[in-house]
């Protein structure tokens, strides 16, 4: 079977993070995630040690692309105030160089860039990414709180305004009305946004979404390999046997 990019398939497809920190740990357990066959692979490069050295992460980016082969990979930078690792002394300047960096020198097939930056950048890395055929998932992310329908739509269409290839929104619940919110925006977003979403409410009380948001139109889901990247991830074995059950059992309804 070939490997799909975001938004094809009729199943949500299953997204797992590299999470270490240390170039040999995270080729290992590149390694082993491997081995259980994701859809996607996520390396969370925030919580790399030598993340301050370009030609290092250009490198390991370099090597993770040809362990992953037809996988297809996303170069993920999380800022600390969207729940990302603390970089002492790394500005939003130089995650921007670096992300750009990524899309120009290495087969990476997706860059996360988060809509919280300024909208020059957005623009800016759209046009190096286009130029490099490298697709951006622009992203907002809340570990808090839940914010209103009309707010999670607004970053959906923003995503959208910036010519990004994916949408993704990933919020705390604080109640089950909030898990409610994120896939009546998901369903709103199916059906009047024409690029693929990713959406996510964590947490123990969002863990349907991670089972069910494929129903709604959530185009990835995302599973434990080895170390969790957010609250409520699921082992990505037990993770697929349920989202086969549920696409089974639920036909046509699964993001057609």
């Amino acid at each position: 079977m070939s490997a799909k990019l975001i938004g094809e398939g009729d199943q949500p497809l299953v997204c797992t993070p590299v999470v270490a920190k240390t170039r040999n740990l995270i080729l290992t357990e590149v390694n082993n995630i491997l081995e259980k066959k994701p859809d996607i692979i996520e390396w969370r490069a925030d919580f790399f040690d030598e993340i301050n050295d370009t030609n290092e992460v250009l490198s390991l980016a370099g090597q993770i692309a040809d362990k992953t082969g037809d996988t297809p990979t996303i170069f993920t930078l999380r800022s600390s105030s969207e729940g990302g690792n603390h970089i002492p002394g790394f500005s939003q300047e130089d995650a921007f160089k670096l992300i750009a960096a990524v899309s120009k020198h290495t087969d990476m097939e997706y860059v996360d860039y988060e809509l919280s930056n300024p909208p020059e950048q957005i623009e800016k890395l759209r046009e190096i990414t286009a130029a490099n055929g490298t697709k951006i998932i622009a992203s907002f992310h809340d570990f808090t709180l839940t914010p209103d329908k009309e707010t999670l739509f607004k970053k959906l269409v923003e995503a959208k305004q910036y010519s990004a290839d994916v949408a993704k929104i990933a919020v705390m619940p604080n109640s089950l009305d909030d898990v409610l919110t994120l896939l009546g925006v998901t369903l709103d977003a199916k059906n009047t946004i024409d690029i693929p979403v990713i959406t996510v409410s964590m947490g123990a009380c969002g863990v349907a979404t991670r089972l069910l948001g494929g129903m709604f139109g959530s185009a990835v889901t995302f599973a434990v390999g080895h170390e969790s990247s957010a609250p409520g991830q699921i082992p990505i074995d037990e993770l697929k046997t349920v989202l086969e059950v549920v696409h089974k059992s639920s036909g046509n309804y699964i993001r057609n």
